[in-house]
Formats: C-alpha cells, structure tokens, sequence
C-alpha cells in the first residue's frame, strides 16, 4: 500500500474519481504498477488482501496479481459484492474471471442476475473470452441465444448493461467469433445506435454495427488477442 501511495498522481486520481471511483483512492497510473507486478508476479492471498482494502488502486493491482485457477465462485462472488463501479466490475474482475477454468459458468450466473454490475461482468467477461480464446471453445446455440437476448432486452436493460457490455457484447461476437459475424451484424444493424448518458458530459453514440464494419474493413475479423490481462 506504501509502494501504491507513493506512485500516487492528483490528475489521475481526480480522473478516476470523475469515471466513479471513491475515496480511498491514490490516482496510480497501471503503467506505473508494471515494476511492483513484476516483483510480485501471482500472489493470490496477497490479492484478497489488497482488494478487501476497498482503495480503488488496491483492488485493481489485486486483479493484476491474482492468480484465476486459484479463485472458486466464491472468491469470485466476494470481489463482485465489493465492486461498486464498472472500472472494478468490467476491468478487474471480468478480466480476473475470463482467466478462470470456471469463467462461462460465473459468467452466465451474473447475466440472469438483475443486479447491473454483475450484469455488466457477465457480459464484458463473454467480451474478454471471446476475444481471446478459439471459437471452438464456445457454444454455438448458446452464443445465438445470448446474441437474441441482446436484441431482445438490450434496450430495457440497465443503463451502464445496455450502453456498453450488451454493445461490446455485439461488436465482439461480430469481430472475434467469425460462426456468428454475420448474425452479430444483422442484430446490430437491427439494435441501432445507442445514446449514453453521462453526468456532467456531453452524450455520445455507441453504434455496434458501425464497429463491426470498421474492423471488417481493416480485416480484423477472427482478431484474438494473446493475452486477457495487461
């Protein structure tokens, strides 16, 4: 936690702070975390201890250092409950949890949760894994079915859901998982673009059908990355 403080920038904190994050908070860069991670490489009791902090670069770092076949659902369920803004929920524990051996399973349960951030974890975990892991690791009536569900229910689901993890949901089957690309395009052109509604900022439209097109014309269609985390 020293070592954290230390790295510790007002501009970055007070940027977090405007995308959600609260108090306790130091604004450190994930950049300027590379050296710690390297001494610490995994260290899953360490990264329990430092996520139940409740300091915001704490649990981040935790999800850098935590080791994902060591963590059971509940482990999992525990860092979820404590998650309080989508920065924890979409890019700690999503990303932890598309690591994980028991990633679909958690996944698919925080889906049908009616709870948002879990919701929006379920969702960007499915973005995390198919954009990283070989299309025959995936379902295909399953992934038509989730795809129908998007079209269905993108639009009546919760505002942080709907605006991002559903949208990316759509552009990353429609790019990453080439058995559904032309499905994914249909049902984004059918979803159409999405107003987000932010506090004291301008909207802006995500359009996922849009997106699907512009990584189709830079051939990127089948892109999969090497590796989930940073």
């Amino acid at each position: 936690m020293q070592q954290l403080e230390v790295l510790g920038k007002e501009r970055t904190k007070k940027m977090y702070m405007s995308n959600g994050a609260r108090e306790p908070v130091f604004g450190v860069a994930t950049g300027a975390m590379k050296p710690i991670v390297k001494q610490i490489k995994m260290n899953q009791p360490l990264a329990d201890q430092l996520y139940t902090t409740g300091n915001y670069d704490a649990m981040y770092f935790a999800g850098i250092i935590a080791d994902p076949h060591q963590m059971t659902p509940d482990d999992f369920t525990r860092w979820i409950d404590l998650a309080y803004f989508y920065m924890l929920s979409d890019y700690v524990i999503a990303v932890t949890l598309a690591e994980s051996p028991i990633a679909q399973d958690i996944a698919d349960e925080w889906i049908t949760s009616d709870e948002e951030l879990k919701m929006s974890a379920g969702w960007s975990c499915y973005c995390w894994l198919l954009g990283s892991r070989k299309d025959e690791e995936f379902s295909m009536p399953k992934s038509l079915d989730m795809l129908q569900l998007v079209k269905n229910t993108i639009h009546e689901a919760p505002e942080r859901v709907k605006i991002i993890s559903m949208s990316n949901f759509l552009t990353t089957v429609g790019v990453s998982f080439k058995p559904l690309h032309e499905q994914a395009l249909e049902i984004a052109q059918t979803v159409g673009p999405i107003e987000i509604q932010r506090d004291n900022k301008k909207p802006s439209i995500v359009h996922a059908y849009e997106n699907i097109l512009k990584e189709a014309e830079r051939n990127r269609i089948g892109f999969k990355r090497k590796h989930v985390k940073c």
